[in-house]
């Protein structure tokens, strides 16, 4: 079976949009699944729905990548856009052809194929997606390095190349997962200028002709088919091989955070995507919808539905218990107490419920599991504490949530290793948690703790929770009630106890 590409695409009887020749007007320092199911995705559209006319030069942000691959395939790739949605299975294949080549930079080529592309007059938007620990700056980065190791030095080169060139500012767009994303990239540069001594003409023109934005993604992409039988059986239904084939949720968000002119600079809004993706002065209310719905809805069922037998969240999703325990607590507990559109908020919590529901992805809770002391505090613990300020009363589903956490923890533990803190789960198996190491460290030190001292325990650590919880009227007493019949009756009982 030959290899995807232009030639073999048309032979094969593909009828889907697709644009063969077009200026390159970003440049993506990125080419992972994540970007290729997202933003390559969104920009494809742009091109057949708005005429945007545009390919992404991709750039491996570190040395072993896809390069040599996408560049075979002449920038092509599947897309299969999968999941749930208003309860209907979807299933959808697109052809993306929003890619133009792929670049490494740590080849001699490569490195002056990026500074070319840097300099071009077609060159409008950068966008980025390096992990979250990509955007980070790194002293020993020199201005001559070729590349720098880190991606902002990478960045200030091609900033500094394209000025020289004397050509216009760019647009930035950052996609990491960190807070601030686009203040931290351009921080990071100037920390840059000021290590290099670059003139005070070209950190006018970065901070000033560029403009540098935040952005908030949301899609869960899987990636990769790993099912041989499957893949076999896609080559013969398309007619080509596709070793870069990728797989993502249908749900997509794109908050873009900045000045609204922006909307008509960039091309969704013409294409008809602007529920999708758009621009905000302030990106923060979307940041919280998906932290405290999405986000806090993983971390407030997952560790008591593992207890209760559950392996994936899709299980959970058609165990009525789990469901109604986690459609409470979001609809009268998270939803609202938030300071936002209601009904927008009522939307995106029923789309939680389709997008965990997906028939396609085995999502399995102990992935969600990890680092859960952090995630609680940051994911529950705000909504946790809101509610009580405006209702005057514990909320039942969260203060049980915090108890399927200590339960969690603390379920027969077996021994402390390298790889985490061994537990027995009920149902006979052993399962190891993953923490920071003083987490781990902790409960093991108070395994043999009686239930009301373990929660006395944890409650007082402010290590954990930057305050003290027992000071929180009835929050002690309830989660040492709810941790004893966790134990003995069970997680499942203790969550239908809440409904």
């Amino acid at each position: 079976m030959e290899k995807l590409n232009y030639a073999v695409l048309k032979q094969s009887g593909y009828t889907g949009y697709i644009l063969e020749k077009a200026p390159e007007k970003v440049l993506q320092f990125g080419e992972g699944n994540f970007l290729r199911a997202f933003v390559n995705y969104w920009f494809d559209l742009a091109n057949e729905k708005a005429g945007w006319n545009g390919k992404c030069v991709l750039v491996q942000p570190i040395a072993p990548g896809l390069a040599k691959m996408i560049n075979e395939q002449e920038g092509l790739y599947t897309l299969y856009l999968r999941g749930s949605q208003n309860g209907q299975k979807v299933d959808d294949k697109r052809v993306i052809s929003s890619v133009s080549r792929c670049l490494n930079p740590y080849e001699e080529d490569g490195f002056q194929q990026m500074l070319e592309v840097a300099a071009s007059d077609d060159l409008e938007i950068i966008v980025s997606n390096t992990t979250e620990a990509g955007i980070v700056y790194d002293p020993a980065c020199q201005l001559n390095d070729r590349p720098c190791s880190s991606f902002p030095g990478k960045l200030t080169q091609v900033l500094y190349h394209r000025y020289q060139a004397g050509k216009k500012g760019i647009l930035m767009l950052a996609c990491e997962l960190i807070d601030n994303n686009g203040k931290e990239l351009r921080k990071c540069v100037n920390q840059y200028i000021d290590q290099w001594g670059l003139e005070d003409g070209f950190r006018k023109y970065v901070n000033e002709e560029c403009t540098f934005c935040g952005s908030l993604v949301d899609r869960i992409v899987p990636g990769r088919i790993r099912d041989p039988k499957e893949v076999a059986e896609l080559e013969q239904k398309h007619g080509y091989a596709d070793p870069l084939l990728d797989v993502g949720e249908v749900f997509g968000l794109w908050v873009i955070e900045g000045d609204t002119a922006l909307n008509d600079v960039l091309p969704f809004r013409k294409a008809g995507l602007e529920d999708k993706v758009f621009v905000t002065p302030d990106m923060t209310p979307y940041k919280k919808r998906k932290v405290r719905i999405l986000n806090g809805a993983h971390t407030g069922f997952v560790l008591g539905a593992y207890l209760a037998g559950h392996d994936i969240v899709r299980e959970c999703m058609n165990d009525p218990v789990v469901l109604g325990y986690m459609n409470k607590m979001l609809l009268e507990e998270v939803v609202p107490i938030l300071p936002l559109d209601q009904e927008d908020c009522k939307n995106f919590a029923a789309a939680v419920q389709d997008r965990f529901n997906n028939p396609f992805v085995n999502h399995e809770l102990m992935s969600i599991s990890l680092n859960s002391t952090s995630k609680w505090r940051a994911r529950n613990m705000p909504s946790f504490l809101e509610y009580i300020e405006k209702n005057g009363k514990l909320p039942t589903c969260l203060t049980m949530s915090f108890a399927a956490y200590v339960a969690f923890f603390s379920n027969e533990i077996q021994e402390l290793t390298d790889a985490g803190l061994v537990c027995r789960r009920p149902k006979g198996n052993c399962y190891t948690c993953q923490d920071d190491r003083w987490v781990l460290e902790f409960y093991y030190n108070h395994r043999n703790d009686s239930v009301e001292a373990l929660v006395h325990a944890v409650m007082t650590n402010q290590q954990m929770w930057g305050r003290d919880l027992t000071e929180i009227p009835g929050f002690e007493a309830a989660t040492v009630q709810n941790l004893t019949l966790i134990r003995e009756k069970g997680a499942k009982a203790a969550y239908a106890a809440c409904l």
